[in-house]
Order: C-alpha cells, then structure tokens, then sequence
C-alpha cells in the first residue's frame, strides 16, 4: 500500500465531490491526493500542473481526450471516475488502486519469472488492449504506471500524458519517460498504440531483468540506446520471449498490436482481434495468483460463430506455447518444465505476486487440461509422464511414430489384450455392483449405471470453471417486473435479462437458462447450485451472498404523468401519492408533506395513476419507468434521486474468480455503449434520466 502523507498548506481539502485526506505522491504531471466522494468511492485525484489560461481549443481537446479516457473498460486499468474543466488547474479522479508500483517492487524484491511474470505480461496486455478499444494510446506506458493490486496488475494514467500535450503549454517537460518512450517519440514522429506496444515490450524486460532495457548515465545515451541498441530477452520463455522481442521493434510496423500481443500469450490465434471474453479471460489469469493456469487450446475463445473477431486460423506454435495445456512457464520443448518462481523471499504484501503455487510441465498421475472459455468440452491433454519425447503440432495433439513390421504387429496385439483385460474388468465389477445392490437406470430399454446425462451435474470450483467445461450458465432472474424481468411462459424479458444474457456471453456460455427466483430464495438458489448467478435487482448484502457489479445504479424516485404540472418534488406538496409496500414511500414523506394512498403493488398504482386518483408514485426509478413504458400515456421520472440503489449480481459466496470475470464484463458493457442501447430500448418511450455512469465496483 502507498505511503498516505497529511495534507501540507496551501493543499485544497475538497476537489468536485471528493473530500481529500492526504497526499499520494507528487511527479511531473502534478500532485496526487487521495479522495473519497459521498458515496464512500476511494479516488486518486491528480491535480495537473496545466494553465488552460481561456485557451478554448485546449480546452476542447481536454474535454475530448477525457471522455475518451472514461470510455476504457476496467479491464486491468483504473476506472476514470471524474474530472474538472472549469478551474485554471483541472484535475483527474481515477479509481483508488490499493497497489504498490511494479518499479518499486522490481527494485525492492528483484527481478519476476516464470508464471507471476506470465501473469504481469497477460494483465499489462489486456489493459493496454482495452486502453487501445477506446482508441486512447497511453504515451507513458511505464512500471511506475503499472500497479501490482490484490486482484492483479492495473494500468493506470492513460491518456493524461495527451491531455496534457493538448494544452500545447507544455515545453519543458518530456511528453513520456525517456528510457520507455519508443524510437518514434524520439523522432517527432506520429505515435500511435504500436507506441504503448514498445514501451509495453521495455516494461516487461525491466521486469524480467531488473535492470532498465535501455539504460544510460545521460538522456542521450538513452535516446541512442532505443534507437540503436537491441535488447537481450534470452531470459524469458517462450511465447513470452518472442512476444516481447517482437514488441521492442524499431520500426512501428513491425511490431505487434495490443490484441496480438494479449491472443498470443493466451495460445489463441493472432489473427483477429481480442473479443470481450478473451479480455476477459486475461482478468481472470491476471489476477488468480493460486493457481497454475493453462494456455487455452488455439481459437477457444476466439471461434464462436457471431463474436467479434472469430477466426479457424491455428496459431503457430510460437503463439500456443507449445503443446496444448502448456503451463504459463513452459517451453515449445514438448515436455519442458515450466520455469519456477525463484524468489522465495522478499515478496511483496500485495499484488498478484505472493502466494503463488507454480507447476512444472505434467504432474505426476494427471492429465493437463486445457480450458475452453468458450464452453467447449475441456480437451486433456495425451502426453505425459509416460510420454516424454511426445511432441506437439500448434494444436497441441502428440504426433504418435508411424509403426511398421513385426514390432508394430506385436504392439497392436498388446492393445487388443489390453482392451480385452479392460472389458474382462468391467464385467467383473459391474456384476459385483449388481450383486450388492446396484440400482441401474433404464434408458430406452437399456440398462445401464447412472452417469452421463441422467447422473449428478458435476460440481466446479467457480462459475467460471463451469462455463469453461460445459458452456452451461443457469441465471435467476425476476418475473413479474415489466422491463426488467418479465416472465411469458418459458421466455424471459427486460433489462436484467437482456444484461445477464451479455454476461453469460461475456463468460463464454454457449448455453444460458434463466430460472425465476423470489426475494427470499436467492442466497439459497445461490448456495445450494440451483442457479450460478443471480441478476434480480436488490442492494448489495453480502451477509450470505459475493457480489460482482453493480450493473446499474438506480434511485430511488418518483414517477409522474408528463405534462401534469408536477416537475419537482415540492410540487407534490399535499398531494397524493401511491403507497405500495416500499421504502421510498417513507424517503418522499421526509421530504415533503404529502397524502399516502395504500396500494398492494405497482401494478394497483399504476391503475391509479392513470385514472388520477393518485399524482404520483414512488419507487426504484428502473422499476417505475417499466410500468411506465407499457403504457400509452405519457409518464416521466421526476429525478429526484432520493438514494441510490446497486443492483448486483449475486455469486456463491467465495466465488472471487467469476465476481472478477462479472465485474470486467459489466464495465465493458458501459464503456462500448451497450447499457445505454439496452436502457433505451426498454425504457425509450419514458422520460427518463438513465445512469449512465459506470458505477463502482464492488471489491471481489
């Protein structure tokens, strides 16, 4: 965690809605505070050393390069979370990340390998991707602006180096850090994301080495080295080795793009671009440091029909890593032991570094397996410890000797007797079975035992798991909101239905159910397996339940008939309101005096509403303008926003592994438009203030 220093004189102590409480640091591009804001949302708030002086054209370009800023889904980043135009001095609040910076842990602990720097390159790659989606190009990609968190490395300042270069203010200061800045910076040449590519490529050799890739006593002996000099990568591990070398290319067309790079450790195909699962599935490698994990088999997450950017196209082996199911350490060498964690002390109290357990090659006496994110049958792999010179094609199947004569003959008879033994076996224990009370099922007139389809659902670790193995998701939903979740039979309707879908698909499931769950049934659908998420619009309580989201803030609010003279929340004074079982009816009378009107439901008040018998009705703003939007009159919501309201989605407790994945996918869904779409095709006919505001994830 940084060091928190007191507030000095002359520090301001509020900045927009945050109240600052103490100095994070101070660089080049100005003082960093920390904040938190009244809904209790932790800041860092740098105040930037920018004159905009009435310049409006910088001004412009200010307002332009931030909006673009907030677009980046926080997908290993730091969520943008404010910012101010209108003071002399502006000011950006990025999402506090309770990290410590990648350089200091370098200096400190000395140099990462084998899989925590895997899991570094993975994570870097997928923020640097989702930077480059919202077409921003970082321009100071460097270890100081690579924090290691609990849940992982996060980027973060995107963008403000070309906030700040917009001012054209400006001259003194270096737009980058020299010894990471790419050979076009240097040059005065266009700079674009193959920029943030080679600093990328310099970030994780420093990493890897300990030492600066382009180290120098002066900055021009800086500058000669990125323009001259060839860094050594010998030290890594394939397909890290070759991503990297490739990275750190002089020339900008010869290097990777952010998708390449991230698809190519991954083992997927390099070939298109990386779709919201691959970004997802980055997220999760990036920020499980208990685990080995498995480089997926090629195009796993990138060939499902309809996705963005699907492709048959196998990888080169280079790409894969090596045979199928390869560790994060592995070689292309079939059988090669991935490279261990060397460093046993030193570790630092955060971050994705502590507490890993790495593997080597193939355990003894199981199979790799090879996850498929996009809900595909897990594919284990053939070779192992009783085939150590197996190699492997770039799909990762051992190619198997071509046998000839009598030795070949003599094998195939070891394999008949063996199949023949097997089956000799079974019947044996079959019989036993039966002998001892075995009850078998009856399936179209065959016998057989209990497995398979008819059998128990296996269990999985985490949703995640499961998505991966089967492409299965159950989700429980609402059924009696019009709007937002609505059940018609067998179908299911709204717009928790139409965000869980995209969740779903952001997990890779192929397969998604929604089941209906009641208010007090989903801890237990939860806990018990009937369902493996829940999207069913209710505050976040995580007495039984782990939450990822939320995937909207609502408000609680008033609904009104357009036009009807009420257009505020004085202008209800004395008037009627509907008073449904709701504690909003309570917030609107401690705010001004008005007349309760007992209703059962929504449904009995909308029906008073519309004949006039009541003025206004209280309520969820999400859930007033679903009554609201299937009516023919017109109706608005006041927006008032008494409280506010996080609707989550509710996990097995414990399951951190999918509330990480959850949350990624939500704040993709904002920052690609997708929430404003699906709130407009709802609640379109309503007049209605939407959230559209990427709300603040909870802590997984």
């Amino acid at each position: 965690m940084p060091q928190i220093s007191p507030l000095v004189t002359g520090d301001p102590t509020e900045l927009g809605s945050f109240r600052l409480s103490g100095r994070i640091g101070e660089g080049g591009q100005g003082i960093v505070y920390l904040g938190v804001n009244d809904q209790d949302e932790r800041a860092a708030i740098k105040l930037l050393h920018v004159k905009f002086s009435g310049d409006t054209i910088a001004r412009s370009r200010f307002a332009r390069e931030l909006k673009a800023a907030q677009r980046v889904a926080s997908f290993c980043t730091a969520r943008v979370m404010e910012a101010d135009l209108d003071g002399d001095t502006p000011y950006i609040a990025s999402e506090y990340i309770d990290g410590r910076p990648l350089r200091e842990i370098i200096e400190t602990d000395g140099p990462l390998t084998g899989t925590v720097l895997d899991r570094l390159a993975i994570g870097t790659a997928t923020a640097l991707t989702a930077i480059h989606h919202a077409s921003i190009v970082h321009r100071d990609f460097k270890p100081d602006n690579v924090l290691i968190a609990a849940d992982g490395p996060r980027v973060v300042d995107f963008g403000i180096a070309r906030i700040i270069d917009s001012t054209g203010t400006i001259t003194s200061r270096a737009i980058g850090t020299p010894a990471y800045m790419a050979p076009e910076q240097i040059a005065g040449d266009d700079i674009g994301p193959y920029t943030d590519v080679f600093s990328w490529g310099a970030t994780i050799t420093f990493a890897a080495t300990g030492t600066v890739a382009f180290e120098g006593k002066s900055i021009a002996v800086v500058l000669n080295r990125i323009l001259n000099h060839e860094v050594d990568v010998g030290m890594m591990h394939e397909p890290l080795r070759s991503v990297v070398r490739s990275a750190l290319a002089k020339s900008p067309a010869e290097r990777p793009s952010a998708d390449q790079i991230l698809l190519r450790l991954l083992g997927q195909s390099s070939t298109v671009n990386a779709s919201t699962a691959v970004l997802t599935r980055g997220v999760q490698l990036a920020g499980d440091d208990t685990t080995p994990f498995t480089r997926v088999s090629a195009g796993s997450i990138t060939d499902q029909p309809g996705r963005r950017g699907s492709s048959v196209v196998p990888p080169s082996p280079s790409q894969t890593g090596g045979t199928g199911g390869a560790t994060a350490g592995q070689g292309t060498e079939a059988g090669a032991a991935a490279p261990q964690d060397h460093r046993t002390t030193g570790q630092p109290a955060t971050g994705h570094q502590t507490g890993g357990q790495h593997t080597t090659g193939h355990t003894t006496g199981q199979q790799a397996v090879e996850q498929h994110v996009t809900g595909q049958d897990a594919v284990t792999a053939a070779s192992g410890p009783s085939h150590p010179a197996a190699t492997a094609p770039p799909g990762g199947v051992p190619y198997q000797a071509t046998e000839s004569g009598a030795p070949a003959r003599r094998r195939r008879l070891k394999v008949w007797l063996t199949l023949l033994t097997a089956l000799v076996l079974t019947a044996v224990a079959v019989i036993t079975l039966l002998v001892n009370g075995w009850r078998p099922v009856t399936l179209g007139g065959m016998v057989g035992p209990t497995v398979g389809p008819t059998g128990p659902e296996p269990s999985f670790a985490t949703v995640v798991d499961k998505v991966a193995r089967t492409g299965k998701i159950v989700i429980g939903v609402k059924g009696d909101l019009p709007g937002v979740g609505l059940q018609n039979g067998d179908d299911f309707q709204g717009f928790d239905v139409e965000i869980a879908k995209r969740i779903a698909e952001g997990l890779g499931a192929t397969d998604v159910s929604f089941v209906r769950v009641g208010r007090d049934d989903r801890a237990t659908s939860l806990a018990d397996g009937q369902v493996d998420l829940v999207l069913a619009t209710y505050s976040i309580d995580r007495s039984e339940t782990q939450f990822a989201g939320p995937y909207y803030l609502a408000h609680q609010d008033v609904l009104v008939r357009a036009g009807g003279g009420v257009e505020k929340l004085g202008d209800l004074k004395g008037k009627k309101i509907c008073a449904p079982n709701s504690p909003s009816v309570g917030a609107v009378q401690d705010r001004v005096k008005v007349e309760p009107y007992a209703a059962s439901d929504y449904a009995a008040c909308m029906d008073l509403l519309r004949s006039g018998e009541v003025d206004a009705v209280p309520g969820d703003d999400l859930i007033l303008a679903g009554f609201a939007a299937r009516e023919n009159a017109r109706y608005k919501i006041l927006g008032a926003r008494l409280t506010n309201e996080r609707y989550a989605v509710g996990i097995k407790d414990g399951d951190v592994k999918t509330c990480k994945a959850v949350s990624g996918v939500i704040a993709d869904l904002y920052a690609t438009g997708v929430v404003q779409k699906l709130l407009t095709s709802q609640f379109g006919n309503v007049d209605f203030e939407e959230e559209l505001k990427v709300p603040a994830m909870e802590n997984c």
